[in-house]
């Protein structure tokens, strides 16, 4: 494997990110969280996340601009005080 610097160490956030076949694998190499896309934005993206969740950013709500582009209403995404049905007590 190529390295990104001559003596091969290591530089802080750096990603490595190459093709094989029809997948991009991108990672990371201070954490070894390696993901997959079918472009090298989607690899990155995929990356980005699973760096985070490796890194225990559970994440954030989403806004009501995302919700929406998604196809759902969030005034009508609303539980009140009680847990969404899908969740396991």
């Amino acid at each position: 494997m190529a390295s990104s610097t001559s003596d091969g160490s290591v530089h802080d956030g750096e990603i490595r990110l190459w093709r094989e076949e029809d997948w991009w694998i991108a990672t990371d190499v201070e954490t070894g969280v390696t993901t997959q896309g079918d472009s090298r934005g989607a690899a990155l993206d995929n990356l980005d996340e699973a760096v985070a969740l490796h890194n225990g950013d559970t994440g954030r709500e989403p806004t009501d601009a995302e919700l929406r582009n998604l196809g759902i209403d969030p005034a009508e995404n609303t539980t009140g005080d009680r847990d969404p049905p899908d969740v396991l007590e």
